[in-house]
C-alpha cells in the first residue's frame, strides 16, 4: 500500500493518504474526492563532516584487470 500526497482542489489542503488499490481517497478536511496527486519527493540529510564520494581510478588501477569494465576489456 503505498503513501500518495495529494492537495484538495476545492478546500486547498495538502495531506498525504495511505491507499489501497480499491478505495479512493478523499480530503480529511472537507470529504472531497476532487484531488491532485502531487509529486512526492524525498529528502537525505547528509552531515559536514562526510568525505565527498570518490570517483572511479583511472584506468589500469583497478586492481583487476580481467574484470567487468575493467581496461582488460577495452580493444
Amino acid at each position: 500500500m503505498p503513501i500518495y500526497e495529494y492537495a484538495c482542489n476545492d478546500c486547498h489542503t495538502s495531506f498525504e493518504a495511505l491507499v489501497r488499490s480499491d478505495t479512493v481517497p478523499e480530503c480529511p478536511q472537507c470529504h472531497s474526492t476532487a484531488l491532485e496527486k502531487l509529486l512526492s519527493v524525498f529528502s537525505t540529510t547528509a552531515s559536514a563532516a562526510a568525505p565527498a564520494p570518490s570517483m572511479p581510478s583511472p584506468c589500469g588501477s583497478c586492481g583487476n584487470p580481467g574484470g567487468p569494465g575493467a581496461c582488460g576489456m577495452n580493444p
